[in-house]
């Protein structure tokens, strides 16, 4: 197991730095070759707005 240096990654170790690629890898790649249509930008960030003004009331 090779310690990593905080100052070049976030990992404390090359495995943990290889399980998390892994991970995210299973995560988006599937996404990714969706064909289904996205969200435009517009709406995302309404919806963005919206949660963040629903937890302000709170």
């Amino acid at each position: 197991m090779a310690k990593l240096s905080p100052i070049e990654s976030e990992f404390e170790s090359t495995e943990a730095a290889e399980a998390y690629n892994a991970w995210f890898r299973a995560r988006i790649e599937p996404r990714l070759a969706s064909n289904t249509p996205g969200i435009p930008h517009d709406e995302a960030m309404a919806r963005v707005q919206a949660i963040l003004d629903r937890r302000k009331v709170r």
